[in-house]
């Protein structure tokens, strides 16, 4: 005898995935795919994911980072334009204190950061989403949330909205240290985000 299963009306517009176990609801793969990853050189300050797939509707990047220098932080680049083409907001806080900032004109938003300790034995981490990166027609925005703890009494967080003040498609991505090489231990990971 053979059993069919009936699928919810949820269900019949996703990708069946069953369990062969009695019971057992369907299976959804994650809407977050690996894309790329990247470590730091300890001789270069930039990172670059390039040859970016235009098949998601939005990017995600996931950062551990490092630095032997002091007051470092991660500005954001995309297609390689370093002229002062983006703008962004930033409101951070420490133990003690909250400040914001921003600038209009700027050659990338600081997205990581900043930080005016020392990050060479405390990682800096963040995340940065990317929206609507394939729109020929609609600048890129992006937001991201940041922080760092070095174990004594500093300690920031920081959440940042920003914007590259261009209409072309996203097809490379920088993650530059505005202070220092990326140590060999900072980790960068670039997942597309699957539409729904």
């Amino acid at each position: 005898m053979i059993t069919r299963l009936k699928l919810s009306t949820i269900e019949q517009g996703l990708p069946k995935y069953r369990s062969m176990l009695a019971g057992n609801d369907a299976y959804v793969p994650s809407s977050f795919e690996s894309i790329a990853s990247a470590s730091g050189t300890g001789s270069s300050n930039t990172i670059t994911f390039s040859s970016i797939p235009s098949t998601y509707t939005s990017l995600q990047i996931r950062a551990i980072v490092f630095s032997a220098t002091n007051n470092s932080s991660v500005r954001l680049r995309f297609n390689g334009d370093s002229g002062n083409n983006y703008s962004y907001h930033q409101l951070s806080g420490t133990g003690s204190s909250a400040y914001a900032s921003g600038v209009a004109s700027i050659s990338g938003p600081i997205v990581i950061g900043p930080w005016t300790g020392t990050i060479s034995n405390m990682p800096l981490v963040g995340i940065i989403d990317i929206h609507d990166y394939t729109s020929t027609t609609r600048n890129k925005t992006v937001r991201a949330i940041s922080g760092v703890n070095d174990n004594t009494t500093n300690d920031e967080i920081s959440l940042t909205s920003g914007a590259w003040l261009n209409t072309n498609a996203v097809t490379s991505i920088s993650l530059v240290s505005t202070s220092g090489n990326w140590a060999t231990t900072s980790q960068f990971a670039l997942y597309g985000i699957k539409g729904a």
